[in-house]
């Protein structure tokens, strides 16, 4: 096993970050003061501030390190996560929305679901967020262990509660508050990171266009070989691409996953908070030319006879989510070593601290507060946040140990997405635009889009179905059959919730009022801002700039 052996100044780097980190922990603690501070932020944000810290929380470990290893195991391919799966979705977010969100001054997206339908769908989403959050957090903890495992040199299982104490410490002190301080620390470190992995590995191939030229074709384009699923390394058709990780996966997660948009939330007025997401798109597309750039460097290195670039292996497995530290030890000389393992650092507590967060909100205000002590004082949720994150994390070294055992950490992310954020995105939607959708119908919707969806993962887990069994293809890979099980989900809750709906009674218009579009006045920034400054405008650039990279990566 290759070790990367730390110089003095490496170690100095990374000690000087992690003491920073936990410090600002203990600092910001005498800012919060009430729920509001710990879950919110105080909603003091600017909307650079919101926005940095959005993209911050969704540049986790298993993002950066995960989502390289796709690009090598797909090709360009892997840039449709940075492209259909988020950029649409973020948009839609921002300007669409973002006012219904914020103008009820909302604490989370269960509250919402409170206020549309009732409280059994708040509980039911609630708890299946709860529990992704800390599927997501084992994610989060097992890629850094496996960097400082494989890399450093430290005992696995030490590396994994190690981790688990720094995030602890910094978050139960402060929660969203010192989530979002050090999220947005944590945005340049690592940007200053990863953005020289691409840019010295194009100096280190010397003739890039004939290196690139040796990848074969199926890895170098990302639409016009989606016709034919056996044409592509994904195994996909565009069908797949569009309908599942497009719609139900990038949907669910970008405008109903409560760990990120917790961050719009803590916006200080709406046009802010519309601004967050739409921001963030901004960085969204740089973060897939630097990642996807960095999977195809490595690629064309693997196809390179003389290159002497190989990935690890865990027995006969390729191990994917090498690439990104493999690629750091070529290029980084002895003291930017400590700055690239202080990247993958920052990656994962930016992650984890955002998975811990929003965790934490759900739990006590949509499951405690909400089923357990109704009535609760602000202390009593104070202490109460600052518990369940403690809690959270120990449940977090669980999901740690079952990401281990999973083929890559992308295909665990993607599966639990489809059985969790596509029927929520469908249930959602349906209810904030349609206001025949009735609480009965929601709740059985939801619950049998769940269902339906973990019983195809079992079924495929366990062998008793084949891939092909849930998509078209006749050959169909496992992240094919995550993208077709996510539309089915979300198809299943969709039909369920309008078919109950249609035989259940629902809320009055006046009940309805500012939680479903048309039957109220929208909220509206409170200045009149020209073009320039206004959401639209910034999101209609992001949209040309999307249309623009999928015509030229055709």
């Amino acid at each position: 096993m290759e070790i990367i052996h730390l110089s003095v100044i490496d170690w100095a780097i990374l000690l000087v970050y992690i003491g920073f980190i936990v410090w600002m922990g203990f600092y910001l603690k005498r800012y919060t003061n009430s729920d509001e501070d710990f879950f919110l932020a105080g909603r003091k944000n600017s909307a650079w501030v919101a926005g940095i810290a959005f993209m911050s929380a969704n540049m986790g470990a298993m993002e950066v390190i995960g989502y390289a290893g796709q690009s090598v195991k797909y090709g360009l391919y892997a840039a449709h996560f940075y492209l259909i799966g988020a950029i649409p979705a973020m948009l839609f977010l921002g300007v669409f929305m973002m006012p219904f969100y914020y103008k009820n001054r909302i604490k989370s997206i269960p509250g919402y679901l409170k206020e549309r339908f009732d409280e059994k769908t708040r509980v039911l989403n609630a708890i299946t967020f709860a529990l992704m959050m800390i599927l997501v957090s084992g994610i989060a903890l097992y890629a850094l262990a496996l960097v400082l495992h494989t890399f450093v040199g430290w005992n696995w299982d030490l590396c994994i509660w190690l981790s688990a104490g720094l995030v602890a410490l910094y978050v139960t002190l402060s929660g969203l508050l010192s989530a979002i301080f050090t999220e947005v620390v944590q945005f340049f470190l690592i940007w200053a990171g990863i953005l020289l992995i691409p840019i010295l590995g194009l100096v280190d191939l010397k003739n890039p266009e004939q290196a690139f030229a040796q990848i074969p074709h199926m890895y170098t384009a990302i639409w016009s070989t989606s016709a034919t699923p056996a044409a592509n390394p994904m195994m996909v058709s565009w069908g797949g691409l569009i309908l599942g990780l497009g719609f139900a996966i990038g949907f669910g997660y970008w405008t109903t996953d409560f760990l990120i948009i917790q961050r719009a939330f803590s916006a200080k007025d709406l046009r802010s908070a519309q601004m967050t997401p739409i921001i963030g798109s901004y960085f969204k597309l740089l973060l897939g030319f630097v990642v996807v750039g960095s999977g195809m460097l490595a690629l064309t290195l693997l196809h390179s006879p003389h290159s002497g670039f190989h990935l690890l292996h865990d027995g006969s497995r390729v191990n994917y989510d090498s690439v990104i530290p493999l690629l750091m030890m070529r290029y980084f000389p002895s003291g930017m070593i400590g700055l690239g393992v202080t990247t993958l650092v920052a990656m994962f507590m930016a992650g984890q601290a955002g998975n811990m967060s929003a965790f934490t909100a759900v739990w006590t205000y949509d499951i405690y507060q909400s089923v357990i002590n109704p009535d609760a004082s602000k202390e009593r949720l104070l202490w109460m946040g600052r518990m369940a994150t403690m809690a959270g994390i120990v449940l977090s070294i669980g999901g740690a140990y079952w990401a281990r055992s999973m083929p890559t950490i992308i295909d665990f992310l993607q599966a639990i997405a489809s059985f969790i954020l596509a029927p929520t995105a469908a249930v959602i939607l349906l209810g904030m635009f349609w206001k025949r959708i009735t609480a009965d119908g929601a709740f059985w919707g939801l619950l049998l889009g769940i269902v339906s969806s973990l019983i195809m993962f079992l079924a495929l887990t366990f062998g008793l179905i084949t891939n092909s069994t849930i998509t078209p293809a006749t050959h169909a890979s496992v992240m094919a059959a995550n993208f077709w099980r996510a539309f089915w989900a979300w198809l299943i809750a969709s039909v369920g919730t309008i078919v109950i709906s249609f035989v259940t009674e629902g809320k009055t218009d006046e009940e309805l009022k500012g939680l479903v579009k048309g039957l109220s006045e929208e909220a509206k920034p409170k200045e009149d801002y020209v073009y320039y400054r206004k959401p639209e405008f910034w999101a209609t650039i992001t949209l040309v700039i999307f249309v623009v990279l999928n015509i030229w990566l055709w």
